[in-house]
């Protein structure tokens, strides 16, 4: 499998990429820019959720996740219940024989080990399992590469998720607390790494701001405290219901986190704010245009991302950022835009606590949007400071993520030429 052989090694991505959540995508982004720096001899494909976005957007060939098209649509009816079913036995067969044509399979991050949004067993873990007992069977290395995990409580979803880590060759993780979930749902992680989201290791186009060694010395010296004339806050909502275990209070739910982030909008308004609204899946649709319907003001617009690098281009144009989604997150941070996390998962807090904003989270089950305000203010009052210390942490990220590909490079391509540095994707 040397980068000269005769025979290409063939890579597989997998996962519910192409499907409209930004982050996916954006960790499926990450790993193709790893791939083409270091193995560009590779001959990568993809089982995923959109393969038409999927190969429109990135050029590689890419197959249904499913072979039933209304997987994801409730069945009511009993032929659409009986596609289901018969779905799930032709996965089997499908999905081993697309694994069976490569060498290598990589799930590029996403939280593929977790339920920290409604899920069901039979759905995606269902998908997942079948993927690692297929690479088990057909000794093709499976790669989880830095992956979200979380304890579950639906059993059926638990022994699922369990299996799939256990089966696959390679697992690394987002956050500490993901590998020590596995490790408490009875995985042995003790060779398991734990390294930062792969959306860090997208490229920062330098037009969007000063690069982080750069911006370390020059705020060295800034002054602390919000500018003279406040610009625009990024507002990242999300159609949130709670998670897995929250299903009998899901409305409720919903309606406290909408009403929350709405009266917290129409504060900002009423201080002269204009405010951008981020989603970061097509399903949070919805959210932005009640927010939008209910405070009806020429401040508040909605931005049309497309992916991470919209979203980080939004978010780096903002004085600061308050948002849910992990990715909206992601991207707040990576820009070193002074960020508020209303956090729904336990994911959401390692993530501030790991860029050194931890004092800046809200839960999203219960937003209050006066305390939400007064957390805003404070964040703005250390603004300068925030920025210098995202610069300090994105470095360290960039330095970690490093390490992760080399780390990838050394399990799945044993016999490729590990002299070859990594070559960093470059913005264009």
């Amino acid at each position: 499998m040397t980068s000269g052989s005769e025979t290409p090694v063939r890579v597989g991505v997998f996962g519910l990429l192409g499907s409209g959540n930004l982050g996916n995508d954006g960790s499926l982004e990450a790993v193709l820019g790893y791939l083409r720096a270091d193995h560009p001899e590779a001959l990568v494909d993809a089982l995923c959720g959109g393969p038409e976005v999927v190969t429109s957007r990135y050029g590689i060939p890419a197959m249904r996740l499913h072979w039933y098209r209304g997987e994801y649509r409730t069945a009511s009816r009993a032929g659409a219940i009986a596609g289901k079913g018969l779905g799930k036995l032709v996965d089997v067969v499908r999905t081993a024989a697309w694994v069976r044509r490569h060498d290598v399979v990589i799930v590029p991050g996403m939280g593929v080990l977790e339920a920290t949004l409604p899920l069901r067993p039979w759905g995606f873990p269902y998908s997942l399992f079948l993927l690692c007992a297929s690479g088990r069977l057909l000794r093709t290395r499976v790669a989880l590469v830095g992956v979200g995990a979380a304890a579950i409580g639906n059993r059926p979803t638990r022994a699922l998720v369990r299996w799939s880590a256990r089966l696959a060759a390679y697992r690394s993780y987002r956050d500490t607390q993901s590998r020590d979930a596995m490790r408490k749902m009875g995985v042995d992680t003790a060779r398991d790494e734990v390294y930062p989201d792969l959306a860090f290791a997208l490229p920062t186009p330098p037009e969007w701001g000063i690069p982080c060694s750069e911006l370390v010395g020059e705020l060295g010296e800034a002054p602390s405290g919000p500018p003279d004339a406040p610009g625009p806050v990024c507002v990242g909502v999300m159609d949130f219901h709670g998670g897995n275990d929250d299903r009998a209070r899901a409305e409720q739910i919903h309606r406290r986190y909408l009403d929350g982030t709405t009266r917290f909008v129409r504060a900002l308004v009423e201080d002269g704010r204009p405010v951008r609204l981020l989603t970061g899946d097509a399903c949070d649709a919805p959210v932005v245009a009640a927010i939008l319907d209910a405070v009806d003001s020429p401040l508040v617009t909605a931005a049309e991302a497309a992916s991470l690098a919209d979203l980080m281009k939004e978010t780096a144009a903002a004085d600061a950022v308050v948002a849910t989604r992990y990715h909206n997150l992601i991207c707040a941070l990576k820009v070193g835009t002074p960020t508020l996390a209303l956090s729904y998962a336990a994911k959401s807090d390692a993530l501030m606590d790991r860029m050194g904003l931890a004092a800046y989270c809200h839960p999203a089950r219960e937003v209050d949007a006066d305390q939400l305000l007064e957390q805003f203010r404070a964040l703005e009052k250390q603004s300068a400071e925030l920025r210098r210390t995202l610069a300090e942490r994105n470095l360290i990220a960039t330095g970690q993520l490093e390490s992760q590909f080399t780390a990838l490079t050394a399990a799945l391509f044993p016999a490729a030429d590990h002299a070859r540095p990594h070559a960093r994707q470059e913005a264009p």
